[in-house]
């Protein structure tokens, strides 16, 4: 299978051209605007609630109607990416993008705010795996992947941050509106360069889609996003969440066997038997279900028990906002100098060190300072984590596999996402023994220890199942 735009491994630039400097600000643009979009509208859920007449009942579905399509339909779209055409799909999902948040800016009633976040949820779940296939490209795997690869993970870390504080001020100086108004111009800027700057990559001869694993894969994993956002709100023990949660299992069983009879299929075995994909994927989602789910921990902390404004919680987060930012330019030297997977283990030990400091938080404000500095320094473990993920999960593939797996990395963020929050909201209420703020903070420390316990679960699996030669070992197979 041939390609419109490959480039063989000795022929691939040694440093940034300008060309693609303008490439890397484009789709580094477009993944900061959609990690935005993941966080800003959390503040605003009351004022949207009371605007437009929702329900407490209903409020939730605001963010999990984004959460269901972002993250169940992002493995097709990856694979739809390397058949049809990455550039195409880029596009395609950031006119889809545009138009849900000019409608969503301009609903007036719940049922068209809710088809507008559907559509959002579309459009990210398209443009994200899109996006990183031309990343990684664009970029010949080496340095220069690494450093994309290290800005991306640093502007979309940062992203998840900037969301929670751009959402609390637009909606205080401006309207909750501006919160979907915002993704127009950068999404229409974006549309104007991209076509004459990015190239478009796709099979001369497109092989037949696998519907039938396209459909399992699909459905399973919106029943699984679907229960983990039913288990955060109901209880891990509700048939509300247990049956979803069964039924997505039961699809995802059904995938797995489709896959394995399929001449083509939407995600051949021999890719997810690759140490460096399947592995490199397990600490990549430890890696966001536990930084995601700490930052709704100590949300709690600092409005339950220290007495925080939400606005004034959400500023508090730019250190940890600052500290992705340093890990994300720091990881490709790290990753040059000591390799993907000791930087992965460097920055999963980092992370469990300042979350088992945190430990340390008392009921005052006085401990602040442990707060920030540990938040800083997880940050930079964090993102050191993500990037040696990203990097070694979507190395050793041939360029026409890099939609499927940007895709599954995609996937594998976003359900990280989703059920980090659910997780730890169950650990945290399970092990409060009372009322008040002294019984909160008790079952907070409970759900930071085991968040610890899962990031050191992250760094276990790295070192005893990932080798450093294991993406080397596939490019040579796959030449």
């Amino acid at each position: 299978m041939s390609v419109t735009d490959t480039s063989a491994p000795g022929t691939a630039p040694a440093a940034l051209t300008p060309r693609l400097r303008l490439v890397l600000v484009l789709l580094l643009a477009a993944q900061f605007m959609l990690a935005v979009d993941f966080s800003i509208l959390n503040v605003a859920l009351p004022v949207i609630g009371t605007g437009l007449g929702f329900s407490l009942g209903h409020l939730q579905w605001i963010a999990t109607a984004f959460a269901l399509c972002a993250a169940g339909f992002t493995l097709l779209f990856g694979r739809i990416a390397d058949l049809f055409g990455r550039r195409r799909l880029f596009l395609g999902g950031l006119v889809v993008l545009a138009a849900a948040s000019l409608v969503g800016g301009l609903a007036q009633s719940p049922e068209v705010l809710i088809a507008a976040r559907v559509f959002q949820g579309l459009a990210t779940a398209a443009v994200t795996p899109a996006g990183l296939s031309l990343l990684t490209t664009s970029f010949p795997e080496g340095p220069l992947r690494e450093k994309a690869l290290g800005l991306n993970g640093a502007l979309m870390s940062a992203g998840f941050t900037t969301g929670a504080v751009l959402g609390g001020l637009l909606t205080d100086l401006l309207s909750w509106r501006w919160a979907f108004f915002i993704n127009v111009p950068v999404a229409l800027a974006v549309l104007l360069v991209a076509p004459t700057v990015l190239k478009e990559s796709r099979p001369e001869e497109r092989p037949r889609l696998d519907a039938p694993g396209a459909v399992s894969v699909t459905l399973g994993l919106l029943a699984v996003v679907l229960g983990l956002t039913r288990a955060g709100e109901r209880g891990w023990g509700s048939p509300d969440a247990l049956v979803p949660l069964a039924a997505g299992a039961v699809l995802l069983v059904v995938f797995v066997a489709v896959e394995r009879r399929v001449s083509a299929p939407l995600v051949p075995v021999s890719v997810l038997g690759r140490r460096s994909v399947a592995w490199g994927n397990v600490a990549g989602l430890i890696a966001f279900l536990t930084e995601t789910s700490l930052v709704f921990l100590l949300t709690l902390y600092l409005q339950e028990v220290l007495g925080f404004s939400p606005l004034a919680a959400g500023l508090t987060f730019g250190v940890l906002g600052a500290g992705t930012v340093v890990g994300g330019f720091l990881a490709p030297r790290v990753i040059g100098a000591i390799g993907r997977r000791r930087t992965l283990i460097a920055g999963g030990l980092l992370q469990t060190v300042s979350t088992a400091a945190l430990l340390g938080l008392g009921e005052g404000r006085s401990w602040m300072w442990l707060l920030l500095a540990a938040t800083f320094a997880g940050g930079v473990g964090n993102m050191l984590a993500i990037v040696g993920f990203m990097v070694t999960a979507t190395s050793g593939l041939a360029d026409r596999e890099q939609g499927l797996a940007t895709g599954l990395a995609t996937m594998t963020q976003q359900i990280g996402i989703t059920m980090g929050t659910p997780v730890m909201s169950a650990v945290a209420t399970v092990a409060m023994t009372g009322t008040g703020a002294a019984a909160l903070l008790a079952g907070l420390k409970v759900a930071i220890a085991v968040n610890a316990a899962l990031a050191l679960l992250g760094v276990l699996t790295s070192a005893l199942f990932l080798r450093d030669g294991d993406a080397r070992g596939a490019v040579t197979r796959e030449a």
